[in-house]
């Protein structure tokens, strides 16, 4: 391992869990995360969706902060056309005036959610919102000071208190090239969620986004980042018997299923697996890391060497915290070793 590991905690809520304990779970496993050495702990931003309690990232990390010391902490990432520019200014703004330089802005512009709750989110605004997602950028990069105040008028008359000079370290999120794109000609670091869109388009979107990087007041070099779903077990069919709940939460959305909350373990063992949906969750496993220590070790190299990632964030999976915790303690010295 030659590159820094992070974590992305989902704050999953398994059936018969409260809110309240997903979200102490996503606290200890951060403080287990700096424990261990990891370089960030990222929160996620979904709506509506009974399995993740992160709905509100900016509220999370100021938990997550108050709880550590040294690990940076952030968002993978803030679903900006859901928000004002201004207000995720002074909310980060806010963040770093109360924890210093240790706090992480991504940015996303997928709704984290279905098209009715975008729409409730975005006040009916409509699929083409995301349109202006550059622009929202460009203006947050005003509102923190890193780029001149706009020729509109407006940043000259109104600052971002806190935010003006509060800047936390930006990053652009995605799963197509069009982030990777959009992150290579504003020359800000990239992170590819290929957690959950693996396969062909992790490559093509760092081949995109360093191929279209151009150096900005931010980065003079690309630097891009990748998740990967993590689960370290005794063997790798111990791994993949752990990440049933999982498989087969991702399942049940694909075959067009309600949002629930993820199965236990008794439950995803009980489901009647038909031979296709244990080769889809077979095929989803096999560009993940997911197995024994040997195993993780390499898939993640192996992803390292393909990208040229110059971090990877890993995605712990698992029944209980006591799965996720083991899975980051078990590469910790992969942490130390950088």
């Amino acid at each position: 391992m030659t590159v820094p590991l992070s974590v992305l905690d989902l704050a999953s809520v398994y059936s018969g869990m409260s809110n309240a304990e997903a979200l102490r779970q996503t606290i200890e496993t951060a403080k287990v995360a700096e424990q261990s050495g990891y370089r960030r702990i990222w929160v996620a931003e979904h709506h509506a969706m009974p399995a993740v309690a992160s709905s509100a990232p900016a509220v999370l990390v100021a938990a997550i902060a108050a709880a550590t010391s040294t690990i940076r902490v952030g968002s993978d990432g803030v679903m900006l056309p859901n928000h004002s520019s201004l207000v995720i200014a002074e909310q980060f703004g806010t963040l770093v005036a109360l924890y210093g330089d240790r706090i992480d802005l991504g940015l996303g512009r997928a709704p984290g959610s279905d098209g009715l709750t975008s729409s409730i989110l975005r006040r009916g605004a409509g699929p083409d919102s995301v349109d202006d997602f550059p622009q929202q950028v460009i203006e947050l990069l005003a509102w923190f000071g890193t780029i001149p105040p706009l020729d509109n008028g407006i940043g000259s008359r109104i600052t971002a208190t806190p935010g003006l000079g509060d800047t936390p370290e930006l990053w652009l999120l995605g799963s197509s090239d069009f982030s990777a794109r959009l992150a290579g000609l504003m020359g800000l670091p990239f992170t590819f969620a290929h957690h959950f869109a693996g396969g062909p388009n992790t490559l093509r979107a760092f081949e995109t986004y360093r191929s279209s990087f151009t150096p900005s007041v931010i980065l003079r070099e690309p630097h891009a980042m990748v998740s990967v779903s993590t689960l370290v077990a005794d063997s790798t069919v111990e791994a993949e018997r752990l990440a049933l709940p999982n498989s087969l939460m991702f399942l049940r959305m694909r075959q067009g299923g309600r949002p629930d909350r993820i199965p236990t373990l008794a439950d995803a063992e009980a489901h009647p697996w038909s031979a296709a949906e244990l080769d889809w969750v077979a095929e989803r496993n096999s560009h993940q890391a997911i197995g024994d220590l040997a195993l993780v070790t390499n898939r993640i190299d192996d992803l390292v060497a393909a990208t040229g990632a110059d971090e990877v964030i890993v995605a712990p999976q698992g029944p209980d915290l006591p799965s996720k915790t083991r899975t980051l303690r078990e590469l910790s010295p992969l942490v130390a070793a950088v």
